[in-house]
């Protein structure tokens, strides 16, 4: 297996918070026969308590320390398409791993977007204190050039439902592989 084609076996979403990582993910997922794995889902299985819990006894660095070890786990493995926390991209390592070891989706979301998809979600640290819109505004400004530095592909989710979406990259990489 060549590093072009191992790398369409390996396909990694990230993006702000309400992009649709997850269930674009799932969809994906399907289409391509590949497994669907969430990292911040995969913190919570492992540690046995949710990501709030941990940034509230371990704080942000100890969060992110811990999303570090599972993303240069995850990214090792085949047959595999990837959702990432937000905030994954913000650690030089994480980016690496992500941008060396698969492909990697950069799924932008609108504020507004974001602000609807997470306006009921109490699962996200960061969104939960303060102003929700100046919280995402700061993040976006903060990670949007770090999702753009890995991304193989920019797909815009606006206005678009998660299966059209998927199909759309499901369409794309089979043109990319008959390119190989």
């Amino acid at each position: 297996m060549t590093q072009d084609s191992a790398q369409l076996t390996r396909i990694f979403l990230v993006g702000p918070p309400g992009a649709g990582k997850t269930t674009i993910g799932r969809r994906l997922a399907r289409l391509r026969a590949l497994e669907f794995v969430d990292s911040d889902h995969e913190i919570e299985a492992c540690c046995g308590v949710d990501i709030p819990y941990i940034f509230e006894i371990e704080g942000e660095a100890g969060f992110r320390r811990r999303e570090a070890k599972m993303i240069d786990r995850l990214t090792q493995r085949d047959d595999i398409v990837l959702a990432t926390g937000g905030g994954s991209v913000l650690m030089d390592d994480n980016r690496a791993c992500l941008a060396s070891r698969g492909y990697v989706i950069y799924l932008h979301a609108t504020l507004e977007q974001q602000l609807q998809r997470t306006r009921n979600s109490q699962g996200r640290p960061l969104l939960n204190a303060g102003n929700r819109k100046q919280t995402l505004t700061t993040l976006f400004q903060t990670r949007d050039p770090l999702y753009r530095e890995i991304a193989d592909l920019i797909v815009e989710t606006r206005g678009r439902a998660a299966k059209a979406v998927a199909q759309d990259i499901h369409r794309h990489l089979n043109t990319s592989q008959t390119a190989l």
